[in-house]
């Protein structure tokens, strides 16, 4: 009896099993999931008697060829670190002696905490300085407007090669160094409006554009032929300065002249056309104003002849 019992019962098992649904076979790709571990071509093998520097050098051949490469060049040496060596300037500029922050002044502040600077441009508009502070090498753009400087020394703008614009409007400015901008490569725009200037400095030739309006220029402030040599200058403003002539010769770049509020009376037939070739034209000029002058226009009508355009002025 108990023998069939259990025959039955293996029976019954049998078939429960059989009822479970079969699951997707798992496939190994493994070309060595067969073989026995001690036919692999490369078997693992762990020494317990190996020393811990033999294991760090196994494990080091693991890194892919490239880093060892890397790793195995040179023996590493510590780098000098070129910042604390070799301070840098706010525009990436090295001066030896000078902070982050660009130069110190004469108040013991680096000009780029006293003043603004952004990129190779420094800003140091109504700060109440009394000079040009030190500037960056690097410095392309220089704006002190709204200050107190009284003069113009001869190195204040001393190698600063990559300067294009000085502006200097509204200062207190009544001497400027006969070299304080001639030996600047790259100078284009001096603005010097707003002052108590007496005399012009030697200028630059690669100046396009000038602005020395409100000042005190007078009869004897514009040396004979200061502009002659200015072969790429567009606009000259020298309004309000009392002068009484206007200042030749003017380059044949010129676009723009403006002298209103002076005390010039009178013009020569040359003063911007030439006498002996009524051919020739001024394409350029084309921006031309007198008036505020006590000159009546309308007197040298062959002044203007080879202009595209008259000046604006009395016409009677």
């Amino acid at each position: 009896m108990h023998t069939f019992v259990n025959i039955f019962l293996g029976l019954f098992i049998f078939e429960s099993v059989g009822a479970v649904p079969i699951t997707d076979t798992l496939i190994y790709d493994s070309e060595f999931y067969d073989v026995p571990l001690g036919e692999l071509p490369h078997p693992f093998v762990y020494d317990e008697n190996e020393q811990s520097d033999q294991l760090e050098t196994e494990i080091g051949t693991a890194l892919p060829s490239i880093i060892q490469d890397s790793y195995s060049s040179a023996p590493l040496t510590e780098e000098p670190d070129e910042e604390a060596s070799t301070p840098k300037l706010i525009d990436g500029s090295s001066v030896q002696g000078s902070g982050v922050l660009g130069p110190q002044t004469q108040d013991g502040l680096p000009t780029c905490l006293l003043c603004t600077c952004l990129g190779t441009t420094v800003y140091c508009d109504d700060h109440e300085l009394d000079a040009v502070p030190p500037l960056p090498k690097k410095t392309t753009y220089f704006y002190s407007r709204y200050n107190r400087i009284r003069k113009i020394n001869r190195n204040d703008f001393a190698n600063l090669n990559n300067l294009k614009r000085i502006d200097l409007t509204a200062n207190f400015i009544s001497e400027i160094h006969e070299d304080a901008f001639r030996k600047l490569p790259q100078l284009e725009e001096l603005v010097l409006r707003d002052n108590r200037i007496r005399q012009l400095p030697e200028l630059p030739p690669t100046l396009t554009f000038i602005d020395v309006s409100k000042n005190r220029l007078g009869r004897k402030g514009i040396r004979n032929e200061a502009f002659k040599d200015l072969h790429d200058l567009q606009h000259l403003y020298i309004t309000d300065n009392n002068l009484d002539h206007i200042p030749l010769p003017l380059p044949e770049s010129l676009q723009a002249l403006h002298l209103q509020n002076n005390n010039i009376q009178e013009m020569h037939e040359d003063t911007f056309c030439k006498m002996k070739d009524f051919t020739y034209v001024r394409r350029a000029l084309e921006d031309i104003r007198l008036d505020g002058n006590p000159i009546n226009l309308s007197k040298t009508p062959y002044a203007y002849m080879c202009l595209p355009r008259l000046p604006v002025g009395n016409l009677i």
